[in-house]
């Protein structure tokens, strides 16, 4: 595709609200988050700890056990609950840590409840194949291998081309997709592309996905009324910012950068967003 749109710092500002007098945590915006697993507990803490770090004024966790516990222990600022009916919110972030093989009914009932609501869902990893048919604004989340398992499910045919693979996935099931890779694509529904790239080979490492869902349910929770592709950009876009800045990349004799563990990513989001304010 050759009408691919290249996103910048100047697009992201557009995205991050800096709080006013008027302000509350609610008007800031609300995440919940129904991620993570007793197998993989870090994913909630990294999508929690993200959500935070973005600027999120209210936090609500859905989870019991090993992750709803290492939540608290990590952020007890959190609200944490052990079932998402009846939540407020502005946006949802599922899947994150979770995988459908080991998916309960009363797990996958809560999830469709979730993906039939009326806010925005950021689906990632354990949640993807329950994408089609939803009724939510939906913002899939899935790196290369997910991809291709989801076009598979689609009935999509393989393409070299990513973007274009990109833009008729997301018009098949009517939903955003942010392909993850070096090159991050955001695919709408109206088949116009996204690409991102801003970010570092360092980020390639565990849980830097379940750290981008936590940005991009928060700034989906804070632009309520904003392009959900757009949105969603401006989190690639920060998500890598950071990562750059985590790694040291840009700084005094920084040369290619060091590696980086995800929530070292995370806590590097509040500098990425004072550099887009700057």
């Amino acid at each position: 595709m050759s009408d691919v749109r290249e996103w910048s710092r100047h697009d992201v500002a557009r995205f991050v609200r800096v709080p006013g007098p008027e302000d509350d945590k609610y008007s800031r915006g609300v995440v919940g988050l129904c991620t993570g697993s007793s197998d993989y507990p870090g994913a909630a803490v990294l999508g929690v700890e993200a959500a935070w770090r973005t600027g999120a004024g209210f936090v609500r966790y859905i989870g019991v056990g090993r992750a709803a516990d290492a939540v608290m222990a990590r952020r007890p600022e959190t609200v944490v609950s052990p079932q998402a009916s009846g939540a407020r919110v502005g946006s949802w972030v599922i899947g994150s840590g979770t995988a459908a093989t080991s998916r309960t009914a009363d797990d996958e009932r809560e999830l469709r409840e979730i993906l039939d609501g009326a806010v925005p869902v950021v689906v990632d990893a354990g949640a993807l194949d329950l994408a089609s048919g939803a009724r939510a604004p939906l913002l899939l989340t899935p790196h290369g291998r997910e991809f291709a398992r989801l076009q598979a499910r689609i009935g999509t045919a393989p393409d070299e081309d990513r973007a274009r693979a990109a833009a008729d996935a997301a018009i098949r099931l009517g939903a955003v997709v942010l392909l993850k890779g070096a090159q991050t694509l955001i695919a709408d529904p109206d088949g116009s592309v996204i690409r991102v790239d801003a970010g570092t080979g360092w980020l390639a490492t565990a849980g830097t996905g379940d750290v981008l869902g936590g940005v991009l349910g928060t700034l989906l929770a804070a632009n309520p009324d904003a392009s959900i592709a757009a949105v969603a950009a401006s989190g690639a876009w920060l998500h890598g910012h950071a990562g750059r800045i985590a790694a040291g990349i840009g700084a005094p004799d920084g040369g290619h950068g060091h590696p980086i563990v995800a929530l070292d990513v995370a806590q590097a989001l509040p500098r990425a967003i004072a550099d887009v304010l700057a």
